[in-house]
């Protein structure tokens, strides 16, 4: 399981302005059930997505396909961990 951190490094009117193919970006990658959860830091400064894959390989290929990425808006951290421990509604997860 990863976690992807965004860091917007533009202003958030840029980030606006490509916010409609960024959100279809992130339905796609819903339904192919690569992406768990998603949504906007507090302050909104970037975005955090959990996801899960193969390898890193994969995410890293994952986030090539995104606007935010591909137009340079923001910077992209990514942690590999491995669920141990969950309330029992997400059991599931332990097994991705």
């Amino acid at each position: 399981m990863f976690i992807i951190s965004l860091n917007y490094i533009v202003s958030l009117e840029q980030i606006d302005a490509s916010l409609q193919e960024h959100v279809a970006f992130l339905t796609a990658q819903y339904e192919q059930k690569k992406f768990i959860a998603s949504g906007r830091k507090i302050p909104r400064t970037g975005g955090i997505i959990l996801a899960t894959a193969e390898n890193i390989e994969e995410i890293n290929a994952i986030i090539e396909q995104d606007p935010f990425f591909k137009k340079g808006l923001a910077q992209y951290e990514i942690t590999e961990f491995l669920p141990s421990m969950t309330i029992p509604e997400f059991d599931g997860l332990q097994e991705l």
